[in-house]
């Protein structure tokens, strides 16, 4: 095994291979606070990559509501009690140690708890069954509440206006990461991770089906295909990233699953990777400001070890210890700058989904003072800015108000279109 740097963690970690990194990353952030569940993401994956006989329970993308659902089910709470069972008591975060932008991770990661056990595997993981896979939707809509009895009501009553059940939407996809368990574990070499976009696929010419990177992924993105008896996963949409959609005029575009939410909760782009795997510093790139500058979007159970490079901004309503446990202890820090964002990043929130062509880079045209009111006891201000997206040559994608304009039909047509 060999030492590599992982900087979600803020400290060095045991891999397969020695560090490499790609020249730019594939990248996104959800805004979990604006998911509707409406799978418009899933269907379009579905429908663009996941059609043929064999793949009828392979879900690249998918939408699970927390914290009852999961696909395969449970499978964050499989691969936790596995790190818990393999380090007792040592899965913390170490918040005020320097080293990274979330402090230092005390714990195991999937590659190290692997290694203590002195087995075969190269990265903690299980094998889910059937009946695991069977049912991409359970737990949907499912709220978690107080303890009560069967037949029973609460005995405080209602709590109005605040109601103690909560859930919330969470969006995945492959990805894409750093340091892929999936590629580690691949005993034919036939994961790899592309140089110039940092999209992790999968050579199928070599893959001879031995289920290694399905049982490795902690994430359980990788998935094993009866018919050709060879795994697949989420290609991240890669023609189109090259910029080969007809639609796309040379330019890298997002990808479907990107390109179709009706939330307007995704915001998918290439990052530049500096030398030593950490992002290069590049302000007006809307996903470095996000994640490095106000760092309101968090990565997805980084203590995993992957270095995943899918990014969320957490729901504010959701209890603090049960998000913490899934994006680390810079929650508390990002919910508080979404729920009084500063000017700028009002105006950078406005970009999610204005556009299938990916923005490289933002600027922002000042406009007069909207509003001043009080947000948790705070004062906060509203400006009518307007944000304009750029796309990789240079040239304007789109220009978005941050005071969305109001029309009134005239009298006239007051039912019509």
């Amino acid at each position: 095994m060999a030492k590599v740097r992982n900087w979600q963690l803020g400290r060095e970690m045991e891999y397969r291979f020695a560090e490499a990194h790609p020249d730019r990353q594939l990248a996104f952030v959800f805004n979990t606070n604006r998911c509707i569940a409406c799978q418009t993401c899933t269907m379009s994956c579905k429908s663009t990559w996941t059609f043929s006989e064999g793949q009828e329970q392979m879900w690249w993308n998918n939408v699970e509501t927390k914290p009852y659902g999961g696909y395969p089910h449970n499978w964050d709470v499989r691969v936790l009690e596995l790190l818990e069972a393999a380090n007792p008591g040592g899965q913390v975060w170490d918040a005020a140690a320097r080293g990274g932008p979330y402090g230092v991770f005390r714990g195991m990661t999937v590659f190290e708890a692997a290694a203590k056990q002195g087995g075969k595997d190269v990265a903690l993981g299980y094998a889910p069954t059937d009946a695991e896979w069977s049912a991409p939707n359970i737990g949907e809509d499912t709220a978690v509440g107080p303890p009560g009895r069967p037949g029973a009501y609460d005995e405080r009553g209602a709590q109005l206006p605040q109601h103690t059940p909560w859930f919330f939407y969470l969006q995945r996809v492959c990805n894409h990461c750093s340091y892929p368990a999936c590629l580690a574990a691949c005993p034919r070499n036939a994961i790899y991770k592309r140089k110039e976009d940092g999209i992790v696929l999968i050579d199928q010419a070599r893959c001879r089906g031995y289920r290694k990177c399905v049982e490795a992924c902690p994430y359980k993105k990788s998935m094993f295909r009866l018919t050709t008896r060879t795994s697949e996963k989420c290609v991240g949409c890669y023609p189109r990233v090259e910029g080969r959609d007809p639609l796309s005029d040379g330019v890298p575009m997002e990808a479907r699953c990107m390109a179709t939410c009706v939330g307007k909760i995704r915001l998918q782009g290439l990052v530049k990777v500096a030398a030593d795997g950490t992002w290069a510093a590049d302000r007006t790139h809307p996903l470095y400001f996000l994640v490095h500058v106000e760092k309101v979007a968090l990565p997805l159970y980084p203590q995993l070890g992957t270095e995943p490079n899918g990014y969320y901004i957490p729901p504010r309503w959701v209890p603090r210890p049960y998000l913490e446990q899934m994006f680390g202890p810079g929650v508390g820090e990002a919910i508080e700058r979404y729920r009084r964002p500063s000017r700028e990043l009002l105006a950078v929130l406005q970009l999610f989904r204005t556009t299938q062509r990916m923005i490289f880079r933002y600027d922002i045209v000042e406009g007069p003072k909207v509003l001043e009111t009080t947000v948790g006891g705070r004062p906060w201000t509203m400006y009518a800015d307007t944000v304009v997206g750029f796309d990789e040559r240079g040239r304007e994608a789109v220009r978005v108000p941050v005071v969305e304009p109001f029309r009134e039909r005239p009298a006239r047509y007051p039912n019509s279109i």
